[in-house]
């Protein structure tokens, strides 16, 4: 079996009403010459049947025992990855015919570049388009990215595509379950890593309105303040520390204060 340029991997949980259009908008990039390796993490609604109604060699299907989490599905995919490229996709979301062909020809042109993102374009459970996420259509450019960070995401994680040697490299930390690709980014930057992002909207991103109601109901800047201490703490108990560091510490307090000033709306 040759060895394909890019891996796609796709982690699959309860996701059966968009499968079908997620799946497909892959099999028919342009660019062809990859692998795509779904993941079922033990779906109930058939997710795992449908995506075994798809005939295509390229798809490499697998299932955890069990629901195992995000995570460990995601860390299980890169190491079935033998492309030298990893792309990221979700099962609800819908990549747009020439994404996977522009990221490469950027990528091969751009070998400083360790990970590529893009822009995306948030759709609800119907597929319509609901506008933008703001902070990340505001910081495309590489030092934006970089310098807004330390203070929130502004990467969109099935939008990106990265080496593979750095990705398996890094992996996900299960200690940062609930925010594992921001905590990614953070590493990544704090080792002076590259990460891009393209100016054009190749991902359409959906939002479901449970996302939504789990917002309002939990305080955001809690979330932050914790993902950030423990990312810091990772990075300062192993020795590595410098100005984003100190720079994502100092907005994980900002964070922490804000969380205590502003309490969740009640769920009831």
């Amino acid at each position: 079996m040759s060895t394909p340029l890019v891996s796609i991997i796709m982690p699959v949980y309860n996701t059966a009403p968009y499968l079908a259009e997620s799946v497909s908008s892959i099999l028919d990039q342009e660019f062809t010459d990859f692998e795509f390796i779904i993941i079922d993490d033990g779906s109930t609604d058939g997710s795992d049947n449908l995506l075994r109604n798809f005939q295509d060699p390229r798809i490499l299907f697998f299932s955890n025992e069990g629901n195992k989490g995000l995570v460990y599905t995601l860390n299980r995919g890169l190491e079935l990855a033998r492309g030298i490229y990893i792309a990221r996709m979700d099962g609800d979301d819908v990549s747009l015919p020439g994404r996977i062909a522009k990221q490469v020809e950027y990528l091969q042109k751009h070998h400083e570049v360790d990970l590529l993102a893009s822009r995306v374009e948030l759709i609800n459970e119907k597929g319509a388009s609901i506008g933008e996420w703001k902070d990340e259509a505001r910081h495309v450019s590489q030092k934006s990215i970089r310098s807004f960070l330390p203070i929130n995401n502004c990467i969109a994680h099935p939008s990106i595509m990265a080496k593979a040697d750095k990705l398996k490299k890094y992996g996900y930390d299960k200690r940062q379950a609930q925010a594992e690709d921001y905590d990614l980014w953070l590493r990544m930057s704090a080792d002076g890593l590259l990460i891009h992002k393209l100016d054009e909207v190749l991902v359409k991103h959906r939002i479901l309105e449970s996302s939504f109601t789990r917002k309002r109901q939990e305080n955001v800047f809690k979330k932050l303040s914790e993902t950030k201490w423990r990312f810091a703490w990772n990075a300062i108990s192993e020795g590595r520390v410098n100005a984003f560091v100190l720079k994502t510490l100092f907005f994980a307090c900002i964070d922490a204060l804000k969380a205590i000033l502003k309490p969740p709306k009640n769920s009831s």
